[in-house]
């Protein structure tokens, strides 16, 4: 399958993104709501914007077929790719060679703490994960150098190991990252110019991972990532009331864990971080009176696949009023909390009722309401 971009749409997600960064809105879909409306009646007299060509036919190019530079040349702004296209459902061959810069002990591991926190690796397998580590290669950068520059085609994804990089949008600045962080995905993504330039304010390094690789490994993960979670959440019936695209954002907002026969996936009596979906195996959830040490844990149900879990912490900001434990290999989907109350809000009269049937659940093992009123 192969996709047309059409006019303007590259000036128009560059505009968007440049309205973020100056922003920094706290609810971006919100923003993305309200900027798309007005930017709709500021343009309504003097229409123009995004159109598909007619019988125009599509720009490609052979970059991908160019042999790999050495890593300080990496480093060279790439020109004429933003024509270029990346269709994840396509691409289903493996590179001939893939690509490793070696690391020294000290090196990989300073780079596995930079990753971590890296939200687009978070649903990569440890095969991938290995992949984009070797691929990755260390820059040391030096006061006032320009890590990339505003309208620059895009060539790597960088990661923050140290230093400190402000952020400029038209010469303003408009940030800055502190030791931590990530920068340069959204050229990759969309085949847009640099929409903002980072200058180094300290001695620093920095990791990169080149155009190639990002796409092969993270973009398709994401895109396959995508498809098995919306598939996912098709069939549960809580998020029957959202729209396609309220249960893609949820899916690009999940990521994988997976847990062994009996291990503890909530254990009750603990502070609510995140809520589950069963995408394989089965959980069983257990309560006891946490009043008395010497009760036992009553087994009040099971989960399966497509069926939920952990969201009444949440919705009640009280402790885990249950333990959940994998019944055999247990793969889950994760929404942590932040997810949680920036999209799940359409469902939260479903999650509110939620906690009367589980109550009622409870009645039905300890006998009566007072009887779990312990419980929590």
């Amino acid at each position: 399958m192969s996709f047309e971009i059409p006019d303007g749409l590259t000036d128009l997600l560059q505009d968007f993104t440049v309205a973020v960064l100056k922003e920094r809105p706290p609810d971006l879909v919100k923003f993305a709501a309200d900027y798309f409306n007005k930017l709709k009646e500021k343009n309504a007299e003097q229409p123009r914007g995004v159109r598909f060509a007619e019988n125009e036919p599509m720009q490609t190019s052979d970059s991908d077929d160019e042999p790999m530079e050495p890593p300080p040349q990496r480093f060279t702004r790439r020109k004429s790719v933003s024509a270029e296209r990346y269709d994840p459902e396509a691409d289903d061959e493996e590179p001939d060679e893939k690509i490793v810069n070696p690391k020294t002990d000290d090196q990989r591991l300073r780079l596995s703490d930079a990753v971590k926190p890296i939200f687009l690796f978070r649903s990569l397998d440890p095969e991938q994960m290995h992949c984009v580590l070797d691929a990755m290669f260390e820059r040391k950068v030096t006061v006032g150098e320009h890590v990339i520059d505003q309208g620059d085609d895009g060539d790597n994804f960088y990661v923050i190991d140290s230093g400190i990089y402000d952020i400029f949008v038209d010469n303003k600045m408009v940030g800055k990252y502190e030791n931590r962080g990530s920068f340069g995905e959204l050229a990759l993504m969309y085949n847009m110019p640099r929409a903002a330039t980072i200058i180094a304010t300290s001695e620093g390094i920095i990791w990169a991972l080149d155009r190639i690789t990002f796409r092969r490994i993270v973009l398709k993960n994401a895109y396959e990532k995508r498809k098995v979670y919306e598939s996912l959440l098709e069939n549960v019936p809580m998020l029957k009331t959202l729209d396609t695209y309220e249960r893609m954002n949820i899916a690009d907002a999940l990521f994988t864990r997976t847990f062994g026969d009996g291990d503890v996936i909530i254990k009750q009596g603990d502070s609510a971080d995140c809520m589950y979906f069963v995408e394989d195996g089965e959980v069983k959830i257990t309560v006891k009176n946490m009043n008395d040490p010497d009760s036992k844990e009553k087994e009040v149900s099971n989960y399966t696949n497509g069926m939920y879990f952990g969201e009444l912490a949440l919705v009640t900001h009280k402790p885990r009023a249950a333990t959940c434990y994998a019944v055999g290999k247990t793969r889950l989907a994760v929404l942590d909390v932040q997810a949680f109350e920036r999209l799940l809000g359409p469902c939260m009269d479903i999650l509110k009722r939620n906690i009367n049937e589980y109550e009622e659940q409870l009645v039905q093992v300890f006998g009566s309401k007072a009887a779990i009123s312990d419980l929590r």
